[in-house]
């Protein structure tokens, strides 16, 4: 590890418990404009866990404490009922669709973070994703807390042990979640990027960034989204407007191998976008699952566009100066 991402480990890398909650209210007092927060929840049929995760987020930081502005979910297109859900529990719910409406929408977890820069009004923005199961708002105030009380941090992710095991938390194997993580990213960012080796969980989906960082960074429409948008802020603002924030366990849903391959290959082909804007690999991956008469190839576009900076969205250039 470099010499520079060792004293970043000590300097940037912190507990959700070394800012109690009265420690960011008091931040927020003294300065409400520029430490106005919106959560964001990316949700895609999650009607099992989003109406928990909102529930909590609005006890704990908006009822009990004033920490949190805003809490929107981003409805990707879901065919149960996560939008009623999510908004019986307390949440605003906005249809990807419904917003910026003349670029047709895709696919993607990227694209609905995108898009919700265009709905959202905090000038720092907290992105959690729905499936988490057993939730804290720790995954919250630990992310924000940084940006709140130190104003040349830009960009936080959470950091926390992801075991693999039942829905039910039991047989748990420590250390195991996040497969793709392990085998994909983690080789990529410590020989491309090696500054970014200290990152524990860098394709997290929990990560606070203040909005003028974010309008800033072109989105990877799909899986890609946390690896691209991580990259480019170590490029954007450097190392040390970067940390991470320990917030304990993360449970949610493990996806199947071959969900996981998909993943794995957006994610290589977003690096793979960043190191070389020349010649690009094909964007597709096949894949085979056993049918009637043995085994059938399935090919599936892998995700290759990109949203460009927000700042350069028409619409949003005149929501801000409005």
């Amino acid at each position: 590890m470099l010499e520079e991402v060792e004293r970043w480990l000590t300097r940037r890398s912190w507990s959700s418990a070394d800012r109690p909650l009265n420690r960011l209210t008091d931040a927020r007092a003294a300065d409400p404009h520029r430490t106005s927060v919106s959560v964001v929840l990316p949700a895609l049929n999650e009607e099992a866990t989003v109406g928990a995760i909102v529930t909590t987020i609005r006890r704990e930081l908006m009822e009990k404490v004033r920490l949190v502005d805003e809490l929107v979910v981003i409805d990707s297109g879901s065919t149960d009922a996560t939008a009623a859900v999510a908004r019986a529990a307390g949440a605003r719910v906005v249809h990807r669709d419904a917003i910026l409406p003349r670029i047709p929408a895709v696919p993607g977890k990227g694209e609905v973070l995108w898009r919700s820069l265009l709905v959202t009004s905090g000038e720092i923005v907290c992105f959690i994703d729905a499936d988490l199961k057993d939730f804290s708002a720790d995954f919250v105030s630990g992310t924000v807390g940084p940006l709140l009380t130190d104003p040349t941090v830009q960009f936080v992710k959470a950091m926390y042990d992801r075991p693999f095991g039942d829905s039910a938390g039991l047989g748990d194997t420590a250390g195991q979640g996040g497969r793709v993580t392990e085998l994909v990213a983690r080789p990529l960012l410590n020989l491309h990027w090696p500054q970014l080796a200290g990152f524990v969980q860098p394709l997290g989906g929990e990560y606070a960034v203040r909005r003028s960082l974010l309008e800033r960074l072109p989105f990877p429409v799909g899986y890609g989204v946390e690896l691209g948008l991580l990259v480019d802020a170590l490029h954007t603002v450097g190392l040390d407007a970067l940390g991470q924030v320990d917030v304990g366990v993360r449970r949610h849903r493990h996806q199947d191998g071959q969900a996981l391959g998909r993943m794995a290959a957006a994610i290589y082909r977003t690096a793979q976008l960043r190191l070389s804007r020349g010649h690009l690999v094909r964007p597709a991956l096949t894949q085979f699952e056993r049918g009637a008469e043995g085994f059938v190839p399935r090919t599936h576009a892998v995700d290759t566009e990109e949203r460009p900076p927000m700042r350069e969205i028409e619409e949003y250039v005149e929501r801000w100066a409005a």
